[in-house]
């Protein structure tokens, strides 16, 4: 008696398309992800590694555990609160709540009470200048980069940019200053040198050509040794007298000065002791999303917001909302790992060490993301062996730890205590794939 092939066995794709929980899932995934999900299960059964009476199950399964995004969640173990490989920022639930809000219809450009168009992002430019009253302006662009080079292609296209040779700085994926600044139409007029610049270096270069001054933070570097600048104060004498506007490129983002970060400018300090405008990120410091800010004085700002340019740099609603709320909300998951306690992330640590049977070692965090270079920030690690690192990204959940010296090390700065328990459950299921 001949065998039933048992490929004739396995259900039709018309029949598991129309099972309940996959006509869900092809509103949430889409048509094509969900009919490619079952037709990989099909062949799975092809290849003799499936039973036909278990597809059904396992296409269910598997369309109701796919997510919407190809981007997966991770635990940030390494100490690095702004990790640019990570997104930066992760955003506070007040700012996912508004994001979510913001994905429906909404009045980014409209007056309900009037029923006329208004002026984009009020609310969020409002919050902005609520958070930092030196200023009499604000602009919202869709990244820091965006907001400098608007900056100075309103300020100075077809004329000089004043900058000192050692701002002339290298920021993330290789992309360079002085390209920005070049490919928005003006020229580059460096002052100083590396380690040394002066006042008089600026004076002597400004003229009828000169369309700005800028003053760049070397966020991600420091020169230390025979040093010598020019501070906003002292720039600000030179600009006034030559009714030049004066530029102040912060990076980092931070609206006030921060005790744990006495070195890193803010923009309240920036545009009190002279600044016209500070362009600044908001996915660092500020812990916000994606998002470029200018601030400063309101003749200056609304030239920038007025330049054609400023359309195709602007942000979008969702942006607008999540920005706004992180603002208005005065603190972020950036902040609370800033501000984190040592003696609470000793004990987190040492719970976690405990119950895995490692040890706890002193490790510095650091702020990343082209902020407070060099900064220590005190803190504490559990101690793995270093080929567990593997295992822990690719597992469920992922999560990154920094690898150095022999040692896979978790850092817990980054990582809401809520999610300590999907921590220990990671690192359990990394040390067993070990064994």
């Amino acid at each position: 008696m001949t065998q039933l092939d048992p490929r004739r066995l396995i259900p039709r794709t018309d029949q598991l398309m129309a099972l309940p929980q996959l006509q869900v899932a092809r509103n949430r995934l889409g048509d094509n992800i969900v009919r490619s999900l079952v037709r990989d299960v099909q062949d799975r059964v092809r290849r003799g590694d499936l039973a036909p009476d278990q597809v059904q199950d396992v296409v269910v399964e598997s369309v109701t555990s796919r997510t919407t995004t190809s981007l997966t969640p991770v635990l940030n173990a390494t100490g690095v609160v702004v990790h640019t490989n990570l997104g930066r920022a992760p955003l506070s639930p007040s700012a996912v709540e508004a994001l979510v809000a913001a994905s429906a219809y909404v009045d980014v450009e409209l007056d309900l009470a009037t029923g006329a168009r208004s002026k984009r992002g009020t609310s969020t430019r409002q919050a902005l200048l609520d958070a930092c009253p030196a200023a009499e302006e604000a602009l919202v662009v869709n990244n820091g980069a965006a907001a400098l080079v608007l900056a100075t292609t309103a300020l100075a296209a077809g004329k000089e940019v004043v900058v000192s040779r050692g701002e002339l700085i290298e920021i993330g994926a290789g992309f360079r200053l002085p390209d920005l600044i070049a490919s928005t139409g003006a020229r580059l007029r460096e002052v100083g040198t590396t380690n040394r610049t002066h006042l008089q270096d600026y004076a002597d270069a400004i003229g009828p050509q000169t369309g700005c001054v800028l003053k760049v933070h070397q966020s991600n570097f420091r020169v230390e040794g025979f040093t010598a600048a020019v501070s906003l104060a002292e720039l600000r004498e030179v600009t006034t007298a030559n009714q030049i506007p004066l530029i102040s490129d912060l990076g980092s983002g931070l609206l006030a000065p921060d005790p744990v970060l006495p070195d890193e400018p803010d923009a309240a300090t920036s545009l009190s002791q002279g600044a016209d405008v500070v362009t600044a990120s908001g996915d660092k410091l500020l812990g916000g999303p994606q998002a470029g800010v200018v601030l400063g004085r309101a003749d200056v700002v609304t030239r920038l917001a007025r330049h054609p340019l400023a359309r195709a740099v602007r942000a979008d609603k969702l942006t607008l909302a999540a920005l706004e709320a992180t603002v208005r909300s005065g603190t972020s998951p950036v902040a609370q790992a800033l501000h984190a306690d040592p003696a609470a992330l000793r004990a987190r640590a040492q719970r976690l060490a405990d119950a895995v049977g490692a040890s706890v070692i002193a490790h510095d965090g650091r702020v990343g993301g082209g902020g407070a270079p060099g900064v220590p920030l005190p803190g504490w690690a559990v101690r793995l062996p270093e080929k567990v690192a593997a295992a822990l990204r690719t597992g469920v959940p992922a999560v990154l730890p920094r690898v150095h010296d022999g040692a896979c090390l978790l850092d817990l700065r980054c990582i809401p205590e809520s999610d300590d328990d999907r921590l220990l459950a990671a690192v359990r299921a990394a040390l067993g794939a070990d064994h």
